[in-house]
């Protein structure tokens, strides 16, 4: 299992991400903190704002997928996105993982 975050300036981008990547299966869990303060270096000059961190959880066949999908619908010009491998996972979780993360037959793999 996979877990990633990025950030957005605002809770509706992070609902729309998180509903997004669900509704297509690509993750089977976002969850959204904030809001927060970061601090980083933009254009030369140190900057802070308020933002959402979105984390989602996923199996590793839609890293790829995700990854894509995220940036193609970030409103970010460049998103933060940091993917890390889950050292152990439990085994309940990791099937409810597995049955919540494929498509059903009928559902169109078309992402919007």
């Amino acid at each position: 299992m996979f877990v990633a975050w990025t950030t957005t300036s605002t809770r509706a981008d992070a609902d729309r991400l998180a509903r997004g990547a669900l509704e297509i299966h690509l993750a089977v869990c976002a969850q959204i903190d904030g809001p927060m303060t970061s601090h980083y270096y933009e254009e030369g000059r140190l900057q802070n704002a308020e933002e959402y961190r979105l984390w989602f959880k996923y199996l590793p066949g839609n890293a790829s997928s995700l990854n894509t999908w995220i940036h193609a619908h970030h409103p970010y010009k460049t998103p933060q996105w940091i993917e890390v491998s889950a050292e152990s996972v439990g085994e309940k979780y990791l099937s409810w993982a597995i049955a919540n993360s494929t498509p059903p037959p009928f559902r169109s793999q078309k992402q919007p």
